[in-house]
């Protein structure tokens, strides 16, 4: 069976049946002018030179994905049964006993613990964040705090501070909801992740791990799951490069079936207004499987090749030294470095960062610039950016001197 679409581009392909075509199958064969958005709003795009952060809208998706999206939007389908088929295959995909798309990695920091204070029980779900008679503490270690664990506690939890296995073995009790850990933080902390598993799987307490930013390596898909961690969550638009506002959410059967009756469609819950539509739930899959896919090594290497184009160019100005850093957790990718000395260099990093912000074409610099140092994140470039931004720093650097 042809469809229109198809009968046309197929008659369109053979010289003499194109030219005896109707004017709206010419039509359909040109390619769709897309408006100029940002600039009709005044919003002025940017190279990438900073990384996956939020603010500056973290990756730009492939073209599968947006396919895939596309294709969704086109479609009606019962949200749940479409829920339950992405679930399951990324499941099998990442050897998770069950998983769900959320909204974010912050959408389901909170659907994660919902879940893991009401089980699948209709009146607690209908009561949070009132938790008067239920569960309500969630172990972390003091390290582990920071601004996301907000999502954790608009659950109406409260977060129990410790430092050590001994204090976690004495604030472990009937209260006690779950154990969180953040991982970027792990090297921080004084209790291992497979330590906290144990203290957890000890005291029969669900462990919680935000993964949020830790791919790449590809391998951190499945490592935390390994490790015991009764859940997981990963950010949906940084590594794997999906919809900015999705999000994933591993874990053990009972408590993803849970996570998914604290939120939509489900009216009176918790995250209800964490909506996962059908375009975010197939994009998710298609940029996972993606991800997956992907020669990890090659990317590497383009990696470091960016880094390389921009300290080679800069280096040639007197007295400028380099160096790339990788981070070793949290966004675990090629970071450049650059400094120089501020008597022969009459600027500062966070000058440098300014002009090139505003500058045509505008450059964003990591957030993490400081006084010292000027600093690059290259894994979101795209071809050619490395060499505009080498040209733009080299200029501005040079014309200091």
């Amino acid at each position: 069976m042809f469809s229109r679409r198809t009968l046309v581009e197929s008659l369109a392909s053979i010289p003499l049946l194109s030219a005896a075509l109707p004017a709206w199958a010419a039509s359909s064969r040109k390619k769709k002018r897309v408006p100029d958005y940002l600039k009709d709003l005044g919003v002025k795009p940017f190279i990438n030179a900073a990384g996956t952060y939020t603010a500056l809208t973290a990756s730009l998706m492939p073209e599968e994905v947006l396919d895939a999206m596309r294709y969704a939007s086109s479609h009606y389908v019962h949200l749940t049964k479409l829920q339950d088929a992405v679930g399951a295959r990324i499941a099998s995909m990442t050897g998770a006993e069950a998983a769900m798309v959320t909204s974010g990695a912050a959408g389901a920091l909170l659907v994660g613990t919902a879940a893991c204070i009401t089980g699948t029980d209709p009146e607690k779900i209908r009561r949070i964040p009132d938790l008067t008679g239920m569960k309500n503490e969630v172990l972390v270690q003091k390290r582990h705090r920071y601004a996301y664990d907000h999502s954790v506690r608009a659950t109406g939890v409260r977060m129990v501070e410790i430092e050590t296995a001994d204090e976690a073995e004495r604030a472990i009790g009937p209260s006690t909801v779950s154990m969180h850990f953040y991982c970027d933080a792990e090297p921080r902390g004084q209790i291992s992740a497979a330590d906290w598993t144990a203290l957890g799987k000890k005291h029969g307490v669900p462990t919680f791990a935000d993964a949020a930013d830790v791919l790449p390596p590809v391998e951190n898909l499945s490592r935390y799951l390994k490790l015991g961690f009764d859940l997981v969550c990963f950010s949906g638009g940084k590594g794997i490069r999906g919809p900015q506002s999705a999000g994933l959410l591993l874990g053990r059967k009972d408590l993803i079936e849970a996570a998914r009756l604290n939120t939509s469609p489900h009216s009176d819950t918790i995250a209800r207004s964490n909506k996962v539509n059908k375009e975010e739930m197939l994009g998710m899959l298609v940029a996972l499987e993606l991800y997956m896919k992907r020669d990890h090594a090659a990317d590497w290497r383009e990696w470091e090749r960016r880094a390389e184009t921009i300290a080679r160019a800069v280096k040639k100005v007197k007295s400028v030294e380099t160096e790339v850093h990788v981070p070793p957790v949290a966004n675990h990718v090629p970071h450049l470095k650059i400094r120089w000395d501020a008597d022969v260099v009459r600027v500062t990093p966070l000058e440098v960062k300014r002009r090139l912000a505003e500058g045509d074409p505008a450059i964003e610099a990591c957030p993490s610039t400081n006084s010292r140092e000027l600093v690059f994140g290259v894994w979101m470039m795209q071809p050619g950016d490395a060499e505009i931004v080498a040209r733009r720093v080299a200029g501005i650097l040079k014309s200091a001197v």
